[in-house]
């Protein structure tokens, strides 16, 4: 069997790591940007933390910021049409994986025309080029987007979300610059942190995990596990180990893929617009207790990686149950709720099952799932 890694050509870690957009940007000889941030990043002066280093390197840019939080068709669109008349010729992508995704699709269809139904680049579109050349700036410490090869639009009108997958989307710089997260309040820091706890957990249980992706994944569960609780507080030490965990566990997840844990959570946010990293966060463990006799001795090394002491002596049924505790125990202290009641209405929970069923995610579950069984999970979970 042969198996794939694809990463960024070139990525810069570490506070003040911005400086080298400007850098970046003149080496290439590129003349414009076009800066997709959402409209938040805009009015709270995160986004001017970049376009400053444009400004004082004499770079011309323009900003788009008609970006949801679960970015849409129509956002796409939207922003195809605004890359087009600013004649840009690169995108700076700066934000969660909102404002990743977005630059993500607009850069293809501008590279690949044919693919300007935006509907047609679900699951492994065939493009031929690869997209817009992206620098990517990541503001939250979770969704890694700036070192995957994914990205995920909502479609409004059908009430879902379309996962894309191309190797010809992946931002060819990525710059993890931790203080570009030091304003992001608590839930968000705390939701998105466990968004990247579940790219590891999913990447390393799932069918295609290997041997170079397991490390990715578990030195990534062993970072944010560490380093999740302090990035709440807000302290300089928890963004750096979040910043650092978030993308190495992008640089596993991306090749090998998620589970349904991914797929129960796009449904949830293409229906009720659930923040992604909170629906993780709540599934996660619910789904691991699910897959646990699938997943061989694994679970042993979550555990490990999580901190929990004396797993060597455990028997398997016991190191199974103390890793899906040390998740549980993690979501609770940095306030994520544990169970989806405040969420879900019972009478949605067929077509989010089956709209779970057919995510793109699915297949890469350790343990196939039924439409039934989903139900099942999200059932008990009210």
């Amino acid at each position: 069997m042969v198996n794939r890694i694809v990463l960024n050509e070139t990525s810069y870690h570490g506070a003040g790591a911005i400086q080298e957009i400007a850098t970046e940007a003149t080496k290439r000889g590129f003349k414009k940007a076009f800066v997709c941030s959402d409209p938040d990043l805009v009015k709270f002066g995160v986004t001017k933390k970049v376009t400053d280093v444009l400004d004082n390197a004499g770079l011309a840019y323009e900003v788009y910021s008609q970006i949801k939080p679960n970015p849409t068709i129509e956002n796409v669109q939207t922003g195809v049409a605004a890359f087009k008349a600013a004649e840009a010729d690169y995108l700076i992508a700066i934000g969660g994986g909102s404002s990743m995704d977005t630059a993500k699709a607009i850069g293809i269809i501008i590279n690949n025309p044919e693919f300007e139904d935006v509907r047609s680049l679900e699951g492994v579109a065939d493009t031929k080029k690869p997209c817009v050349p992206i620098i990517a700036v990541p503001t939250t410490a979770g969704t890694a987007a700036e070192v995957t090869i994914n990205y995920v639009i909502t479609d409004v009108e059908k009430k879902r979300k379309f996962v894309c997958v191309d190797p010809h989307d992946i931002p060819v710089i990525a710059v993890i610059d931790p203080e570009m997260m030091s304003s992001m309040p608590k839930g968000l820091t705390a939701a998105t942190g466990m968004d990247a706890l579940t790219h590891a957990i999913e990447g390393y249980t799932t069918k295609a995990a290997w041997e170079m992706t397991d490390m990715f994944h578990i030195k990534a569960i062993e970072l944010i596990s560490e380093n999740l609780r302090g990035a709440v507080e807000n302290t300089p030490e928890g963004r750096e180990g979040m910043a650092m965990g978030q993308y190495i566990a992008g640089m596993g997840f991306s090749n090998v893929g998620l589970g349904i844990v991914h797929s129960m959570a796009h449904a949830l946010g293409a229906v009720y617009d659930t923040p992604h990293g909170v629906a993780n966060a709540i599934l996660l463990p619910t789904v691991m207790e699910y897959n646990a006799d699938a997943t061989g001795d694994k679970y042993k090394y979550i555990a490990k990686a999580m901190g929990v002491e004396g797993v060597e002596d455990m028997t398997q049924e016991e190191y199974r149950k103390v890793a899906v505790d040390a998740v549980k125990k993690l979501s609770a202290d940095v306030g994520i709720p544990a169970d989806l009641k405040e969420i879900v209405k019972e009478e949605d929970l067929q077509f989010l099952a089956e709209s779970a069923y057919a995510d793109a995610c699915a297949p890469g579950n350790p343990k196939d799932a039924s439409v039934e069984d989903i139900i099942g999970l999200y059932k008990s979970l009210l």
